[in-house]
C-alpha cells in the first residue's frame, strides 16, 4: 500500500490539517489507513486535545491512550525538536525514528507520516527533517500556504528536496487565513516552476469533497 511523508515550507502551514483530512477521505473510501506524527514539540500533556497528534487520532477514531502509537517523541517547548529535547535533557536518535516509521510502512495500509515544521528544521544534533525524509525515501506531500511570499518559500523548499533526489508526489497549496493573494493564481505560478509536479489546492474551510478530490490526485 502507498506511503507518503507530509512536509511543509514552514511551521503552522497546515500539515496536520491536510493529513487528518486525507485520513478521513481514506476512511470514507474504506481504505485501511494510518497516520503518524512521530516527533512533536510544543506538546502539553495536560491538554492533549489541543495537539496535532490528537487531531490525527481523532481522524483515525483512536482514543487518547493511543498517543504513543502516533507520537512517541513528545516535547513541551514550542521549539525545533533538537532544542526542545535539550530543554528536557533528552535527545533524539535518527535510527530510532526511522525504525519506528519503517514498522508502519511495512503494514498493508495507506500510511501518512507527518514531519515537524519545515523541510530544514533541525531534528537531532546532527540531522534535519530533510535527512529524515532522505532516509525513508517516501514520496513527499509538500504543503504550502497562499500567503504573500509563499511562491518563493515553496520553490526554495522544492529545490532543496529535489537536490536530495526526493520525489514530490504533490504540492498542496492550503489557502491561508486572511490571504491577500488569489489561491488559484498562486498555484498556477508555482506550477510553472515545478517541473511538472502536480500542484493541488485546498480552499479555506475545505469540505469532505475537497479532500476526496485531493486523495484522488495523490493516489
Amino acid at each position: 500500500m502507498p506511503a507518503f511523508f507530509v512536509t511543509a515550507t514552514g511551521t503552522d502551514i497546515g500539515k496536520t490539517y491536510v493529513t487528518a483530512g486525507l485520513v478521513r477521505a481514506c476512511r470514507r473510501k474504506n481504505r485501511a489507513v494510518t497516520a503518524l506524527k512521530p516527533v512533536v514539540s510544543g506538546f502539553d500533556p495536560l491538554s492533549p486535545e489541543s495537539s496535532d497528534p490528537y487531531a490525527l487520532m481523532e481522524a483515525l477514531d483512536l482514543p487518547v491512550t493511543a498517543l504513543d502509537r502516533i507520537s512517541p517523541w513528545r516535547f513541551a517547548a514550542p521549539l525545533s525538536p533538537d532544542m526542545a529535547a535539550a530543554r528536557e535533557n533528552r535527545s533524539l536518535d535518527m535510527t530510532d525514528v526511522e525504525g519506528f516509521c519503517r514498522e508502519a510502512i511495512a503494514t498493508r495500509e495507506t500510511v501518512f507520516i507527518e514531519g515537524v515544521g519545515g523541510v530544514m528544521v533541525p531534528l537531532t544534533e546532527s540531522d534535519t527533517v530533510l535527512d529524515w525524509m532522505a532516509s525513508l525515501r517516501l514520496p513527499l506531500l509538500l504543503v504550502t500556504g497562499s500567503y504573500l511570499g509563499t511562491i518563493s518559500h515553496t520553490l526554495t523548499a522544492l529545490d532543496v528536496v529535489v537536490r536530495r533526489d526526493l520525489q514530490v508526489a504533490c504540492i498542496i497549496v492550503n489557502e491561508s487565513d486572511d490571504s491577500t493573494v488569489p489561491l488559484q493564481e498562486t498555484a498556477e505560478s508555482i506550477a510553472r516552476f515545478s517541473a511538472g509536479i502536480t500542484v493541488a489546492t485546498l480552499p479555506r474551510r475545505a469540505k469532505d469533497a475537497d479532500f476526496d478530490s485531493l486523495l484522488g490526485v495523490i493516489l
